[in-house]
């Protein structure tokens, strides 16, 4: 799991530098919309528009983005018709790869993405190919400068909280999905605020990737997260930290 956490961390970190905070704010307009299609408007009883909201008042999106999004999801505003894709595909260095799409277009989505991954020495494969490399997790990130490991690991551990583990900088808390909005209430009720929360997909082995082929990789998810359709992308890389360093 240590490739997929110094790539997220580098993710945010980057998030804040670059000012991408508009194609951030269509990606989770995109997800608070299917949330709420499929699921309905209440983040009560809708854990997935929870997550989705939470997400977006975390990056600063206003409040009514937010309800005009969950208004095209129920019908109440007309939308665009988004569908869920995934695509499966290899890295330099031989890694694996699991990008999660949300679209209008599905043909815009497969051909952004093969022509990402072609040019980066990458390359698109087959379903099923990769996805048995992961496991459905959630993740719940918090500041290690604000929250002892003491508190974090009762709070988490005693709510059903499958791991924790920290490296001076973060504790990333790691669940089933079943026991994630539990963890996430008993945090919060301990006054623990986390820095992420995300369902996502850990490797259950990882690859180590260094050299030539770190940096085409760190370009390569680069550029598949600057797709408007790619969501998420689940590698099972574990990215040399001298070269994430660089890339910062």
């Amino acid at each position: 799991m240590a490739g997929h956490n110094k790539w997220s961390k580098i993710k945010r970190k980057k998030g804040v530098n670059d000012q991408k905070r508009g194609a951030l704010f269509t990606k989770l307009i995109r997800e608070i919309t299917v949330a709420a299609r499929e699921g309905g408007g209440s983040v009560e009883f809708n854990a997935r528009l929870r997550l989705g909201v939470d997400t977006a008042k975390a990056a600063s999106m206003p409040q009514e983005n937010i309800e005009r999004a969950i208004k095209k999801g129920t019908g109440e505003l007309e939308g665009v018709n988004y569908e869920e894709v995934t695509y499966e595909g290899y890295g330099p260095g031989g890694v694996a790869l699991f990008i999660e799409c949300l679209t209008d277009n599905t043909n815009r989505s497969v051909a952004d993405v093969r022509h990402a991954l072609s040019k980066h020495d990458g390359s698109l494969g087959t379903d099923g190919s990769v996805a048995w490399q992961f496991d459905r997790k959630g993740l719940i990130v918090v500041d290690a400068t604000k929250h002892s490991e003491e508190e974090i690991f009762e709070a988490a551990i005693e709510a059903g909280a499958e791991d924790v583990a920290g490296d001076g900088e973060e504790f990333v808390i790691t669940t089933e999905l079943t026991e994630f909005a539990a963890v996430q209430d008993a945090l919060a009720a301990a006054g623990i605020v986390a820095e992420s929360s995300e369902l996502s997909r850990v490797a259950k082995n990882e690859v180590a990737v260094t050299g030539k082929d770190a940096e085409k990789l760190i370009k390569l998810m680069d550029a598949l997260d600057d797709l408007d359709d790619v969501q998420k992308v689940h590698s099972n890389a574990d990215i040399d930290e001298a070269v994430l360093a660089e890339s910062m």
